[in-house]
């Protein structure tokens, strides 16, 4: 099974993409983050985010996607702005009909540290060690999305 987690957001989505052989035997695909710059248009951005998630998509053919649902802080504005760039990643896997999965970030943290309280520091070395990565993936973006991916592939067992 082909896992693709996705961490969204309008300046960087996350993307990680885990292939799951088995319990113990999951390996990762690939791993990266979509950029678009903050002076362009919103809807160039989101546009951008959708063209570079179809891509991946195209490449890897994941059979799942599992995305981190949006976390609202104290800034209602940065909350919409990563609403928005959530919801084109929704409408990018209908229009594929790839089954999504959303994971808040206390399921994640939970899956992979036990706790939910845990520092993206912890994050990013539970995702290298499960992963048997040379180094924690930067941004940290990109370990989260890969932590998301994680998540999904423990909590379907």
């Amino acid at each position: 099974m082909i896992i693709i987690g996705i961490d969204p957001g309008t300046a960087t989505t996350g993307w990680g993409i885990i292939e799951v052989k088995s319990k113990l035997k999951i390996t990762c695909l690939g791993v990266g983050v979509i950029k678009t710059p903050a002076n362009q248009a919103l809807e160039k951005r989101l546009f951008t985010i959708y063209k570079d998630i179809n891509i991946l998509l195209k490449k890897y053919h994941p059979d799942i996607i599992a995305v981190e649902n949006l976390f609202f802080g104290t800034n209602a504005k940065t909350a919409l702005l990563v609403g928005q760039a959530r919801g084109v990643v929704l409408l990018t896997a209908e229009m594929h009909k790839i089954p999504l999965f959303s994971y808040t970030p206390l399921q994640v943290k939970m899956a992979l540290t036990g706790y939910g309280r845990a520092q993206k520091n912890q994050i990013g070395i539970m995702v290298t060690k499960m992963l048997n990565l040379t180094s924690i993936p930067k941004p940290d973006d990109a370990s989260d999305a890969l932590a998301v991916a994680l998540t999904h592939s423990y909590s379907t067992r």
